[in-house]
C-alpha cells in the first residue's frame, strides 16, 4: 500500500508542468562542466578580462566556442558567433586650460578634456541649454563654442550623462561650433569620482568624424558659470587645450540565438544577457595581487547564460532565445548600447531581456533581482527562483541607482522590460565591498552549491517566460511603461 501511494504521490509530482521542467534542467545541467567554464573565465590567464587588454580575445573565443558546441546558431548579420564594435581608446592630456572671466580651469582639478583635437585661442561662447535638439536651432555657431549643461532636465543619471553627450557632440560639429564646453553641475553625481573616472585613458565607441571635436567639462556645481553667462558678464573663452591620443580597439560582443518551436511565438525573442568582461589589472591587495579576476562579476552571470545556451538548444522552448554576452560594460554599458542601436534582431521582436550582472552576495538564500515589481514577469520568476529552494526579493538598495548601472538599461531605455537577475544580497554591506572590484574576487571563495542553484535558477525563470501564451509588460505608471507601448505598439 505505502509503495502504491508513494508512485502515485511521484506521478502527481512529476504531472506537474512547474516540477516536470525543474526536473529536466537538473538532468540535463553538467556541474562540472559550468564550474570549469566558471574557474576558466575567472582564471589569472584572463588578466581580468579588460576588454582593451589582448587577453580578451581569449574569453570571446572560448565562449563563441561553448555557444557554438552547444547548438546555438549564429545571427543573420553578424561576423560569426561576434557583433564587432569599433572602439576607441582615448587617453587625456597633461596640461589644459580653461580662463572664463576672472576663473581658471585647470585639466584634471575642474576641468576634464573628454573627448576632440587640440584647440588655443579666444573664442566667443554660444549657450545651447541642455544641448537638446531644439536647443541647438537658431543658433550662430559656426566658429564658435557651444556651451550646454550636462544631461537633459529628466536624464541625469551616469550614463545619460555620457549617451547625450555624444548627442551634443555630433549636434555642435553639425552646427560649425569649434568645441563643446558642458557646465558640470549635478549634485547627486560628485564631481571627484567624475574626475577619478575620466581623467585616465577611457574606452567609447568610435564616432568617426565627430570624435574631432574638442569636448569639455568644466566643474559649476554652484551654476557661477551659468549665471555669469546668462548675464553676458562672460562672452568669450580663452582656451589652452591639448587634444586626447586615440587608439582604435575591435571590441566583441557574443551573439547567438535559438529557434523556438511555436509556429507563431518563435517570432518573439526572450533576450538572455550578461557581460563578459571585468576591469583588468590594477594596484594590488595586501597579498600582492594585481588581478582583478570577476568571479562575481560577471564570471558567473556568463556561465548563467551559457548554460542556458545549452539547455535550450536540446529543449528549445515555444519563443526563441537569443543569447548576449557583452563586452566592455565595466567602461560604461558600451557593448549592450552598441547592440540596442544597431540591433541584429528588430528590438519590437524582442519581448523581454533577463540580464545578470553581479557585485557580490550575503545571503544564499535568496536572488535579488534588480527591477523585481516593474514587469509582469515577477510572477515567473518567482516561481523559477522558488524551485530551487530560494527567494527572489526586490532591489534593497535602490540608493545605488543599480538599474541604472547595468546593462539591462540600455533595453529598458528602448521600452524592452529589463530586471537583472543577480546574486542574492540583503544590502550593499562590507560583505558585497570586500570582493566588489577587488583582486580578491576569486572561484575559490564562491559558495558553488550555491552558484549551481543560481544558474539553474535563472534558466528556469527564462523557460518559463519563453513557454508563457502572454508577453511581459512594465506595470502600469513605470518610467519605461510609454516607451515599451511605442516599441511594441500597444
Amino acid at each position: 500500500m505505502n509503495k502504491k501511494l508513494l508512485g502515485f504521490g511521484l506521478a502527481l509530482l512529476l504531472a506537474n508542468p512547474l516540477f516536470s521542467q525543474k526536473v529536466a534542467i537538473e538532468k540535463a545541467f553538467n556541474n562540472q562542466s559550468a564550474l570549469e567554464d566558471f574557474r576558466y573565465l575567472a582564471s589569472d590567464e584572463l588578466m581580468g578580462r579588460d576588454p582593451v587588454r589582448p587577453e580578451i580575445e581569449l574569453a570571446y573565443n572560448y565562449i563563441a566556442s561553448e555557444l557554438k558546441k552547444a547548438g546555438a546558431k549564429m545571427i543573420p548579420g553578424a561576423n560569426g558567433y561576434f557583433q564587432n564594435i569599433p572602439f576607441r581608446m582615448s587617453s587625456p592630456p597633461s596640461t589644459g586650460q580653461i580662463k572664463l572671466g576672472k576663473n581658471t580651469f585647470e585639466q584634471g582639478k575642474d576641468l576634464l578634456v573628454l573627448d576632440g583635437k587640440s584647440i588655443s585661442g579666444s573664442y566667443e561662447l554660444v549657450d545651447v541649454g541642455f544641448g537638446l535638439e531644439e536647443d541647438f536651432q537658431g543658433k550662430d555657431l559656426k566658429g564658435k563654442i557651444a556651451v550646454s549643461n550636462v544631461g537633459a532636465p529628466d536624464r541625469l543619471g551616469p550614463a545619460d550623462l555620457f549617451a547625450l553627450g555624444r548627442e551634443k557632440t555630433a549636434r555642435a560639429q553639425e552646427s560649425g561650433a569649434i568645441a563643446l564646453i558642458e557646465r558640470f553641475n549635478v549634485p547627486s553625481v560628485p564631481w571627484q569620482l567624475v574626475s577619478n573616472f575620466l581623467n585616465r585613458p577611457t574606452l567609447g565607441v568610435d564616432q568617426g568624424e565627430s570624435s574631432e571635436l574638442t569636448y569639455i567639462w568644466i566643474k559649476d556645481m554652484d551654476n557661477g558659470v551659468r549665471s555669469a553667462m546668462a548675464d553676458q558678464s562672460i562672452s568669450k573663452a580663452d582656451l589652452m587645450i591639448s587634444g586626447k591620443t586615440n587608439k582604435n580597439i575591435d571590441g566583441k560582443n557574443v551573439v547567438a540565438w535559438i529557434e523556438g518551436t511555436d509556429p507563431q511565438l518563435k517570432n518573439e525573442y526572450v533576450l538572455l544577457s550578461a557581460h563578459y568582461d571585468h576591469v583588468g589589472v590594477g594596484r594590488p591587495d595586501a597579498e600582492g595581487d594585481s588581478i582583478y579576476n570577476g568571479a562575481r562579476d560577471n564570471a558567473v552571470g556568463t556561465v548563467a547564460v551559457m548554460n542556458a545556451a545549452r539547455f535550450f538548444a536540446k529543449n528549445p522552448p515555444k519563443r526563441s532565445i537569443l543569447l548576449a554576452l557583452w563586452t566592455a560594460e565595466e567602461k560604461g554599458l558600451l557593448g549592450s548600447a552598441y547592440f540596442a542601436e544597431n540591433p541584429l534582431i528588430p528590438l519590437n521582436q524582442v519581448i523581454f531581456n533577463l540580464n545578470i550582472d553581479n557585485g557580490g552576495y550575503n545571503d544564499t538564500s535568496v536572488i535579488t533581482v534588480i527591477g523585481l515589481g516593474r514587469t509582469t514577469g515577477d510572477d515567473q520568476i518567482s516561481k523559477a527562483v522558488s524551485e530551487f529552494g530560494l527567494k527572489a526579493i526586490p532591489d534593497p538598495a535602490p540608493e545605488q541607482g543599480l538599474y541604472d548601472r547595468s546593462d539591462n538599461v540600455n533595453f529598458a531605455r528602448k521600452g524592452i522590460p529589463a530586471p537583472t537577475f543577480s546574486l542574492g544580497f540583503q544590502a550593499f554591506d562590507d560583505e558585497i565591498q570586500k570582493y566588489y572590484h577587488k583582486p580578491g574576487d576569486h572561484v575559490e571563495n564562491f559558495d558553488l552549491d550555491y552558484a549551481i542553484k543560481y544558474w539553474k535558477s535563472y534558466i528556469l525563470a527564462a523557460q518559463l517566460i519563453a513557454n508563457d501564451s502572454s508577453k511581459p509588460v512594465w506595470v502600469a505608471g513605470d518610467k519605461y511603461e510609454k516607451a515599451g507601448k511605442d516599441l511594441y505598439g500597444n
